[in-house]
């Protein structure tokens, strides 16, 4: 199981329970420095203090649990508008707005797809570039973002 998965099933409930969304985790290593992005949301937005809050209840949750055994930043984050995408219900949720989503290895001879979102079928984000529809299996996204 990959770190941000464990890490999602140890902290959505609790994330929940405040009050808010779990729009997804990055959990980014580079070089030395490794980053444990969590973004969070609300019908309200969301504020500093709420990064706080959630920030607060996380890391007495990752101190316990130990699923990290380097060293790591914690980052509680709104998804602001270039809005990172990570599930089914992302896209589904976004048909119409334009995204870009990198491919961890090439599709039909391209890692990078820019256009308008299509939806979701069959475990494929669909995404329209220059007229064309392409179908992405969601397992091999490396990344993907609205475009603001």
């Amino acid at each position: 199981m990959a770190v941000s998965d464990q890490i999602e099933q140890l902290v959505e409930g609790p994330i929940i329970s405040l009050g808010y969304v779990l729009v997804g985790i990055e959990y980014v290593k580079n070089g030395q420095n490794t980053v444990l992005r969590i973004y969070i949301d609300s019908d309200q937005g969301i504020s500093i203090e709420d990064c706080e809050r959630v920030s607060h209840q996380v890391n007495g949750i990752l101190e316990v649990e130990d699923p990290i055994s380097s060293a790591y930043s914690l980052e509680v984050s709104s998804p602001g508008f270039d809005r990172p995408l990570f599930k089914q219900k992302d896209f589904e949720r976004f048909v119409g707005v334009q995204a870009k989503v990198v491919m961890k290895l090439p599709i039909q001879g391209r890692r990078n797809f820019k256009g308008l979102l299509d939806g979701f079928s069959e475990g494929n984000i669909l995404i329209e570039v220059d007229g064309e529809v392409y179908e992405l299996p969601l397992t091999k996204m490396s990344k993907a973002r609205l475009v603001a």
